[in-house]
């Protein structure tokens, strides 16, 4: 962004998000300054900087947001969908370096053409070229190649805006008793306030809804939701986790063996989270 004409003798522009000025005259002329001067910070630029500095981090984290919902979902994205979000900076800074999946090979999203071209990496460090009509960015879970990836993201020095391929994971156990509905893993986590509880579930992003923090997952084309007791609602006193448990769309408590690998897996992730911020004695193992 170029500098714009604030009064006499300043200007202003948008710098890594911040309005920052520069003098137009003097012995300063063309230097950043550290702060805005008190001449500028009234000027009607500066405060359109500022209301545009807020649009772009509201764009941004709404970026993240869509992007983990298509990853979380594995749901498939049309290429020329990508094509068309990659020359937005946003968008390409969630874009880049994550694993997507087209014409049935994985590797890391370097680079999108005009055209609708996907240029990846793969593990093999080669570069691949394709242009099929949708990709995924499956879930961690559903990648077999998932400790490879990782492996070889470090030695490449990937950093993923959302994660992806360093999102715990968890997988369903394969002696799960017939009848079991629930998760008692991270039950029991004691926590000052059903208030402070509540305020964590909606700072990791889960939806507090009744007396439930909830976490909604597309596994497989098939809709669940995880839940997890976190207290009844305007309750003033002390509470406690209660167990983990998922639900069809219909709201039927679905068996844990119906469960899918995904709704599973960020289930477990919900009750972990929540779970690590409850109150440890002192003495006692965290």
């Amino acid at each position: 962004m170029g500098w714009l004409a604030a009064g006499d003798g300043y200007e202003v522009a948008l710098v890594e998000g911040r309005v920052a000025a520069r003098a137009t005259a003097g012995r300063a002329a063309g230097r950043r300054l550290k702060s805005l001067p008190k001449q500028v910070r009234e000027h009607p630029e500066v405060e359109r900087l500022r209301r545009l500095a807020e649009w772009l981090d509201r764009h941004e984290a709404a970026c993240v947001a869509r992007v983990d919902a298509w990853m979380v979902s594995s749901l498939p994205v049309p290429t020329g969908l990508v094509a068309r979000l990659w020359p937005d900076e946003a968008w390409r800074s969630v874009l880049c370096d994550l694993v997507v999946v087209g014409d049935d090979e994985a590797g890391l999203l370097r680079d999108v053409t005009a055209s609708g071209e996907l240029r990846t990496v793969n593990l093999d460090g080669e570069t691949v070229r394709m242009s099929p009509e949708t990709v995924t960015l499956p879930h961690p879970v559903l990648l077999p190649d998932l400790d490879d990836l990782r492996e070889f993201a470090a030695e490449l020095g990937v950093t993923q805006r959302v994660e992806q391929i360093h999102r715990a994971t968890w997988a369903r156990p394969a002696d799960l008793a017939e009848k079991a509905t629930e998760v008692t893993e991270f039950a029991g986590g004691r926590f000052a306030s059903r208030f402070g509880l509540a305020a964590r579930a909606t700072s990791l992003g889960y939806r507090v809804s009744g007396g439930y923090a909830t976490c909604a997952v597309r596994d497989a084309g098939r809709s669940a939701e995880a839940s997890v007791w976190i207290g009844e609602p305007y309750w003033d006193g002390d509470t406690e986790t209660g167990s983990l448990t998922w639900h069809d769309r219909d709201g039927r408590r679905l068996p844990l063996r119906e469960v899918g690998p995904v709704a599973w897996s960020e289930g477990m992730r919900m009750a972990a989270a929540l779970y690590a911020g409850r109150n440890v004695e002192e003495g006692t193992n965290p």
